[in-house]
């Protein structure tokens, strides 16, 4: 953990909760570390517009101008690890809730203001006197990161009954002005509930010398004058209330409470100073340089009470608002008088002036003068100056807050606007990889599209090559299978004119004939698609044999064959195939060779088979481009083979067919 408190029992303040961690850091480093990463792009979304909304309700950060206190600064050091201590006497025990402490601020030529020698590592201790020793209420290191900052730094306490409080730095940060370290504060705060119990409280400090008129001293640290003018973001803007008077006469008006209350607290808000820069008016405007402040329960303040006696000894004893404990006494009407009046000097007049913006009076935490009439009781109204304005609750920027409530406010606008741009980040790299994926997905439908186009084409193109192929082989199949079968007709009727004194061969051929023709038929009645024909060439080697002996009637044939297991086992379109390029080999031979000798070897092996046709005849008329029959090729590209065309040195042909064997199991196989 980023800080350590004591495990007592902790306030119920839920705004003071929250700051817990928004002052310490704590909730920027748990939303800019895993639960940012974690969190979807709806979810930043989300916390993004809460953000927006909760800074818009926010009172925002307005730096006063002129002359005035700056705070605390402690001895210079060489070193960042010194030691320097601050302790506040608060008088009484009091149940502590909460501590502020409100940097001194520097105006950073590139980041603008920042806080100056803020410490870097401290701890807040409390207690009771005569203890010395005290609770730790907070600690904190270097690695909490409350620099660079603006805002004050809000510490919730567990409840905690103390009439001291101490900060103890250990480690320091350099000043800005010569980058010494030093510790620089401008004002301690200490809350029970809503009530600032170290207003006017005397403070002790580590040793030094200090000289009290100047802008650093420990009466200082609570004054009540910060750095901050009272911004709120909501509100009607009130100009503040002016009355003056010639010459150097005192100046007075009274507020009538309506009832007779304990008065506890009185706080008066000054003039505007910081709507111009520079500023048209110094800083004391309408501030009498000595006033008292009396209490009554008769109009006529014949039993009056002094409350307060105000002296400004210096330009460091004003600031925004003048903070003053009052001691509790019932009272109806209150009375503001300047004794020695502000002198407003222009070329023409002197006149005294009087100035407030608002005049809050506190009675158990409330403002009981808010609403209240004012009476005028020496001096003239400026114009446009309503003494109504007095008691309205607002100032020139908007509402009046509660000192806690402004505190919190500017500390949680701080931690908030840390947080925005880190949001900021992490949604602009979520819309980033989304239009990375983005890309990616129109680059995949797009590659899709081309795909499906490719695909639709090849397809297209595989259609198209499927129906030139089956138009190939449909007309391969008439050429071979019918051509042949017909130029065996022609023959057999030849031999059977011849054969006419011969009754018994002629019967024989005549039975051959009537068998080739009906099976000429059923060939035709098949040739589209032969795979449909039941039963053809299911016994290859006798349906190769048999072909031969049709063919080669007259011719010497010698027909050989070698792993017929292996043969049976090619598929029904190969072994159409290899029986329709055989025969056409032949019926080629037969037409063109003038041979009188043809062999033939097929062997079969569970890789390969290979046909060898060798004739005696004329050869091949080789060209340049055609060394063998088209038709040969035409069968040979259709069984998906190699066929070569050679002439041996003792003449005619021999052809030469290899095909690679895929073949399945046989019929026979699969049986076992």
């Amino acid at each position: 953990m980023m800080h350590r408190l004591k495990q007592k029992t902790r306030t119920p303040l839920a705004l003071g909760m929250i700051l817990l961690t928004v002052a310490t850091g704590l909730a920027s480093s748990l939303r800019t570390g895993p639960a940012i990463t974690d969190l979807s792009l709806s979810a930043l979304e989300e916390r993004m517009e809460g953000i927006e909304a909760e800074l818009a309700g926010l009172a925002r950060f307005s730096l006063r101008g002129g002359t005035g206190p700056t705070g605390y600064r402690s001895v210079k050091h060489d070193r960042s690890e010194s030691v320097e201590w601050i302790e506040l006497d608060l008088a009484a025990v009091h149940e502590i809730n909460q501590v502020v402490l409100v940097p001194t601020l520097w105006r950073d030529a590139k980041k603008g203001f920042t806080a100056d020698a803020f410490p870097l590592e401290f701890r807040i201790l409390a207690g009771r006197h005569p203890d010395t020793n005290g609770t730790v209420l907070a600690s904190f290191s270097e690695a909490d990161h409350l620099i660079p900052r603006l805002a004050p730094l809000v510490i919730p306490c567990p409840a905690t009954s103390a009439n001291w409080l101490r900060l103890e730095a250990s480690k320091l940060s350099p000043r800005a002005w010569d980058g010494t370290f030093t510790l620089q504060l401008s004002e301690i705060m200490v809350f029970s509930g809503d009530v600032n119990v170290a207003l006017q409280k005397p403070v002790q400090h580590s040793p030094q010398e200090m000289v009290r008129h100047n802008p650093w001293h420990s009466a200082f640290l609570t004054d009540g004058f910060g750095p901050y003018l009272m911004e709120a973001f909501h509100g009607e803007k009130s100009r503040a209330f002016v009355i003056d008077t010639r010459g150097e006469q005192a100046l007075s008006f009274t507020i009538d409470l309506g009832a007779p209350l304990p008065l506890d607290r009185i706080h008066l808000h000054a003039a505007e100073l910081g709507d111009n820069v520079p500023q048209a008016y110094p800083s004391d405007f309408g501030i009498p340089r000595q006033m008292v402040i009396e209490g009554a329960n008769h109009p006529d303040f014949s039993d009056a009470i002094l409350l307060v006696d105000y002296q400004m000894q210096s330009i460091y004893d004003i600031g925004p608002i003048l903070m003053r404990d009052l001691p509790g006494s019932r009272c109806r009407y209150v009375r503001v008088t300047s004794v020695h009046p502000y002198i407003y000097r222009d070329e023409i007049n002197q006149v005294s002036r009087m100035a407030f913006a608002e005049v809050e009076l506190f009675s158990k935490q409330q403002n009981v003068a808010l609403g209240k009439p004012v009476q005028i009781n020496v001096g003239t109204i400026a114009e446009g100056r309503s003494p109504t304005t007095l008691t309205d609750g607002l100032n020139l920027y908007g509402q009046i807050l509660p000192l806690h409530r402004w505190m919190n406010e500017l500390a949680l606008r701080h931690e908030l606007e840390r947080e925005r741009p880190l949001l900021a980040t992490a949604i602009d790299l979520r819309y980033g990889r989304q239009k990375i994926h983005l890309n990616r997905m129109i680059w995949v439908a797009t590659l899709l599209a081309v795909g499906s186009a490719i695909i639709i084409l090849l397809n297209r193109n595989l259609r198209q090559r499927a129906i030139f192929q089956t138009r190939e082989r449909i007309a391969a199949d008439l050429h071979d299978e019918l051509g042949a079968n017909l130029h065996a007709i022609g023959l057999l009727s030849d031999l059977s004119i011849n054969a006419k004194e011969n009754p018994q061969k002629l019967d024989r051929l005549l039975h051959r004939l009537r068998a080739l023709a009906q099976r000429t038929g059923t060939a035709a009645q098949n040739c589209s698609n032969m795979l449909e024909a039941r039963g053809l060439y299911e016994n290859l080697p006798g349906d190769l044999r048999q072909t031969a002996e049709r063919l080669m009637t007259d011719l010497d044939h010698q027909f050989s064959m070698a792993g017929e297991e292996d043969l049976l086992r090619l598929s029904p379109r190969k072994r159409i195939d290899l029986h329709l390029f055989y025969k056409e080999a032949l019926i080629n031979i037969l037409r063109h060779s003038g041979a009188t000798q043809v062999s033939s070897h097929l062997e079969a092996t569970p890789r390969a088979i290979t046909l060898i046709i060798t004739d005696n005849g004329r050869g091949l008329e080789m060209t340049e481009h055609d060394e063998m029959p088209a038709s040969l090729k035409r069968r040979a590209r259709l069984l998906g083979a190699q066929v070569t065309a050679t002439t041996p040195t003792e003449g005619g042909t021999c052809i030469t067919l290899n095909l690679k064997n895929r073949s399945r199991k046989s019929p026979h196989d699969l049986r076992k």
